[in-house]
């Protein structure tokens, strides 16, 4: 004789439900499994969750499929904690994560979200449980920078930055559970670095919110990043990165660093060279362009967009300055200081590297600059503020430059050669006239040339 259709009561689970029909041969092991399965119904499907669009989508029970903008999908459950309450003294609710829907399916979801609900209703918090699931952050990060790299890296940025890692993070963290990671734990591993090495603590921090991005992906993790947090926040003092922009060199000491750079025969010295003879920021230099060089007029034209005030102005060429324009002509690159690949200017960087092999005291390349200014006030007595100079280049016309007046752009020469011949140590035929007005710029002094 078969079973009746009967209502059963899963009081232990809290559900109930109806069970329509049994065979005769209906065992009291299959009544068990066929409740079991009962009570893993939802409202998702396995199709449901590979094509649901961003957002949270419920299957009931508080379980969550999570879709991110990013288009990854993870599981969390939203459980109540007995006997237990929140800040506002009413029920704690807490949000658990049961990994990525990739590598969870949704019947185990919901199983681990059954088995969440059970340590709940006992009054224990379910991150309490055995950890054995949830790696450590060094075995997860391992795991994304080795073995599964960031789409786009190549394998020596990926190897650098498992090295950074190891070097300042898992001696300090590694350890830890990664849903476990905060914002103490980040400040561990970056607070020991940000004043001394505040580049190092920048890259370290980059590589930290990746692997607890991907982590959150995987649906290790449910908070909220801690890096994210803290960069919002402003928690770490705001410093400046490097104390060698309150450094610079003595304009005495300029010659004998120019005479080792003659010695170098790279573009990092090139340009070094260049910038020590003209006075302008390295940034002007960098990106200088064939185009920029009026060599007839052996003027350079600098363009607003690279200025720091936002005006163009020229720069009078020396024989110095050609000496060292002339060889690179041959290299036929669109930047006259060619980095190491093609139509790419130079970096900064390379030429930093240049000056620590040549170990000139830790100063940055922007000390060269400093230095001119230096000479210009103390021996020169002369400002060296470049005049905003405007370019006239119309559609159907020559190209024109508008130049101030001849007496401006004269003195402007005159202060460079005096330069020049300071910094190669040669003696400079003429004394720079004490005119600092003639550096002042007024529209109504200027002069237009065709070239």
């Amino acid at each position: 004789m078969g079973l009746k259709p009967d209502l059963i009561e899963a009081s232990q689970l809290g559900h109930t439900f109806t069970l329509l029909w049994f065979p005769t041969y209906a065992t009291p092991a299959s009544l068990c499994y066929i409740i079991n399965m009962s009570l893993l119904s939802g409202k998702l499907s396995e199709r449901l969750v590979e094509t649901l669009d961003q957002g949270r989508h419920g299957d009931g029970n508080g379980l969550y499929l999570v879709v991110d903008p990013s288009g990854a999908r993870r599981w969390i459950v939203r459980v109540v904690i007995k006997g237990q309450k929140n800040r506002n003294g009413g029920p704690l609710r807490t949000d658990l994560g049961l990994g990525g829907a990739d590598v969870v399916s949704l019947q185990t979801a919901r199983e681990k979200a059954r088995e969440y609900r059970q340590i709940a209703r006992q009054g224990r918090h379910p991150s309490h449980r055995d950890h054995s699931d949830i790696p450590t952050f060094e075995e997860f990060a391992e795991h994304v920078y080795s073995d599964r790299a960031p789409y786009g890296m190549n394998a020596r940025h990926g190897r650098q930055c498992i090295k950074t890692l190891r070097s300042y993070a898992f001696p300090k963290i590694g350890h830890i559970p990664i849903n476990k990671i905060n914002q103490r734990e980040v400040l561990a591993c970056v607070s020991p670095l940000w004043e001394e090495k505040k580049d190092t603590a920048k890259r370290l921090m980059q590589h930290l919110r990746y692997v607890l991005d991907t982590a959150r992906s995987k649906g290790y993790r449910v908070n909220e990043n801690p890096v994210l947090a803290m960069q919002e926040a402003k928690v770490l003092p705001n410093t400046r990165s490097e104390t060698l922009c309150d450094q610079s060199f003595s304009w005495r000491e300029i010659p004998a660093i120019y005479e080792k750079l003659r010695d170098h025969a790279s573009m990092s010295a090139q340009a070094l060279r260049f910038i020590c003879l003209t006075g302008t920021r390295p940034g002007e230099v960098l990106k200088l362009t064939w185009d920029e060089l009026f060599l007839e007029d052996r003027v350079w034209v600098c363009p607003a967009e690279r200025t720091r005030n936002g005006v163009e102005h020229h720069v009078p060429l020396t024989d110095e300055m050609l000496t060292i324009l002339e060889p690179l002509r041959e290299i036929q690159s669109q930047y006259v200081f060619k980095g190491q690949k093609r139509n790419q200017p130079l970096t900064r960087m390379a030429m930093q590297m240049l000056m620590r092999r040549m170990q000139l005291g830790g100063v940055s390349v922007s000390g060269f600059q400093a230095a001119f200014w230096d000479w210009a006030s103390e021996v020169a007595g002369v400002s060296c503020q470049l005049a905003p100079i405007k370019r006239d280049d119309k559609a159907g016309s020559a190209s024109k430059l508008s130049y101030p007046a001849p007496e401006l752009l004269d003195h402007r020469r005159q202060v460079l050669e005096a330069w020049s011949a300071h910094v190669t140590g040669t003696p400079c035929g003429r004394a720079v006239p004490a005119a600092p007005e003639l550096w002042e710029y007024n529209l109504s002094e200027t002069r237009t040339l065709t070239v």
